[in-house]
């Protein structure tokens, strides 16, 4: 899925990511605003993820 996909989706996606991910504030899913880069940095940060393993989370939810 590309960025403008997830943009478009973001608002569908928001409760999806709240609900798998309790350590996100809104502030944070705020921050990452669909976009793929923001969503995998934020998740390399509150969960310690690597990168691989952000993408592969962030295609799990936009499937």
């Amino acid at each position: 899925m590309n960025d403008d996909i997830a943009e478009g989706r973001w608002k569908q996606l928001r409760g999806e990511i709240k609900e798998r991910y309790g350590k996100l504030t809104d502030s944070d899913i705020d921050r990452m605003e669909g976009k793929f880069e923001n969503f995998y940095g934020t998740m390399q940060e509150k969960y310690g993820m690597s990168r691989d393993k952000a993408k592969k989370a962030f295609n799990e939810l936009t499937r």
